[in-house]
């Protein structure tokens, strides 16, 4: 758990309050798909969401990212979602043993195998960001 302030919404200020380096701790990211309806997408804080190759991957022409005051009560977190939504990881994940996701409310990091993470949510690795 860390200390934050409700205007400091940056995923990099997770990773500094928790101590991990940026391409360690991904952000989640939710949006809507013209095809699929909603997908989730973990990608490392410091890094943008390319949002052709999020449409590629989750097999949708187009994807729109939901606006945060919608996050919370469509889903939660990757591990903590109300439903079981589509999931792509970002493929960088891979070259850690460790990485941190949120834990489905501010200030809480769970740090998991990336492995491990992709079984839980049926998930799958693929390149997300620009």
């Amino acid at each position: 758990t860390y200390e934050f302030e409700e205007t400091d919404l940056a995923g990099v200020h997770a990773a500094d309050a928790v101590g991990m380096p940026y391409e360690t701790v991904f952000k989640t990211l939710v949006a809507r798909g013209d095809k699929t309806g909603f997908v989730v997408f973990c990608i490392p804080v410091a890094e943008e969401l390319d949002l052709k190759k999020a449409a590629r991957a989750s097999k949708n022409k187009s994807v729109e990212l939901l606006h945060v005051k919608d996050l919370l009560p469509t889903t939660g977190s990757p591990v903590g979602m109300k439903k079981e939504f589509p999931t792509y990881i970002d493929e960088t994940a891979m070259l850690f043993d460790a990485i941190a996701v949120s834990g489905g409310m501010r200030g809480v990091q769970l740090i998991v195998n990336p492995d491990q993470l992709l079984g839980f949510v049926k998930g799958e690795y693929v390149d997300l960001t620009a």
